[in-house]
């Protein structure tokens, strides 16, 4: 037999499945999203809370030339760290408009519109609470947090359809979409454009190395923080550049399937064997996959938790807590996110459905979308990172950082109660649709 003829009768493997890799690192990462948040709390109300503010507001400096870049440790963590988060972050979004949920216009439009409509409704229900007392604070409660969503459907278990997993994962993304368009408009103050316009010459030569075919990663690496470097300079926010530079990454693979041979990929017997069948393996699947898969648990299981771990040291004194009871800035966030952002999931989505623009997800009945429209109120990471930007009074500030947490908490907790409530309609059209999936061919 041939090697050509071997190769069209045996199954390519799958190297990667990004989806699945995906919600299995968030889930995890939401756990550890979780136990930093408690960790600062702990810490800044422990017998060592002086040394939580010390720590996170030791300065260190960085030098490039006769440029000097002086940031505190939190900073550090907030504008760097995090940019890698958000080039992740780019990455997904990246993969999702081409070839997941978001690629086709059909497809596309079912979680589009409920996203849309789970940001404006709480960001109406916020400016009607804490209009005049915070109004810069109103995209606090538009985006969801992926690890922390993700992570209570995996608690749900199989009361949730795979469908509409995928469903939610598609919210929080275009929700990240238009966190960062906010973000760059309305957060970004005093523009530096001759910075700004060498960030704009940074981005575009990593766009004309991109289209020629440069494969060096330290290129790209060498790209994205000079990006980084001038959009900060050029007061923008730097975490943009993340964002950007995972858009660029190719999404097409290098080496097609059918020119992967499986008894070569699976060939370990040399040292040179080994290298082509690292060589390979990378080739065979896109950068963007590749590197989701290289840095995505860097991301979840590391950054995420220390952003929590630097920003959610709140001192939970009588006096934090009357203020914060007292305060329209908290519950305006508890309101919206709690309440509005499901009820303006679920309108959207039944508005699209019923109008015939969208199917329904499959096994979804009311209760299970309502249950997955609950759990997208979770917002942590850019609900944190928005309130550093927008609010400057230290009492606002840590009124709002107990709000999402409590918020966070009180989402998940609806969000297990309803999908612990099983109608018979329910779980009729859940049997149905996976007793139809037994019945297809595969």
């Amino acid at each position: 037999m041939t090697r050509q003829s071997r190769r069209a009768e045996q199954p390519i493997p799958r190297l990667l499945s990004p989806l699945r890799d995906f919600l299995r690192t968030e889930t995890a990462g939401g756990i550890l999203l979780a136990l930093g948040a408690t960790a600062a709390i702990i810490w800044a109300n422990s017998p060592w809370s002086a040394s939580y503010e010390r720590l996170w507001s030791t300065t260190f400096s960085v030098t490039i030339g006769d440029h000097t870049l002086s940031l505190i440790l939190r900073q550090w963590v907030d504008e760097g760290l995090i940019t890698i988060f958000f080039f992740v972050v780019g990455l997904e979004i990246k993969r999702e408009l081409v070839s997941g949920m978001l690629a086709g216009k059909r497809a596309a439009f079912l979680p589009v519109a409920a996203a849309v409509g789970g940001m404006a409704a709480p960001a109406l229900i916020y400016l009607a609470i804490a209009g005049g007392t915070a109004p810069r604070g109103w995209a606090i409660v538009v985006a969801t947090d992926i690890p922390l969503a993700v992570g209570v459907l995996a608690i749900a278990g199989g009361r949730v359809s795979p469908q509409l997993r995928v469903f939610l994962l598609a919210i929080a993304i275009v929700d990240d979409i238009i966190s960062l368009l906010i973000i760059a408009a309305i957060y970004s103050t005093g523009i530096g454009w001759l910075w700004l316009a060498a960030a704009l010459g940074v981005f575009g030569c990593a766009v004309i190395a991109n289209r020629v075919g440069v494969q060096q990663t330290s290129v790209y690496v060498g790209l994205g923080c000079m990006l980084w470097l001038t959009l900060h300079e050029a007061g923008v926010n730097a975490t943009i550049a993340g964002v950007a530079m995972g858009l660029l990454a190719p999404s097409t693979p290098r080496i097609a399937a059918e020119f992967v041979d499986v008894e070569e990929l699976a060939d370990v017997g040399s040292v040179e064997a080994v290298r082509s069948t690292t060589d390979m393996a990378r080739g065979s699947v896109s950068v963007v996959e590749w590197l989701e898969h290289v840095l995505h648990p860097w991301a979840s299981y590391v950054i995420v938790p220390l952003f929590a771990l630097a920003n959610t040291g709140v001192t939970l004194s009588s006096n934090l807590l009357h203020s914060a009871i007292r305060s329209p800035l908290t519950w305006a966030i508890i309101v919206a996110r709690v309440i509005g952002k499901p009820v303006g999931v679920m309108i959207a989505t039944k508005s699209v459905i019923g109008a015939g623009l969208a199917d329904r997800p499959g096994g979804a009945g009311d209760l299970q979308t309502l249950g997955v429209a609950a759990s997208a109120g979770m917002g942590f990471t850019v609900a944190l990172f928005i309130t550093e930007l927008a609010l400057t009074d230290p009492t606002q500030r840590a009124d709002a950082t107990l709000a999402i947490v409590v918020a966070a908490v009180l989402a998940a907790g609806a969000s297990l109660a309803i999908l612990s409530v099983r109608s018979d309609r329910s779980s009729g059209s859940h049997l149905g649709a996976d007793q139809q999936d037994r019945r297809e061919p595969t």
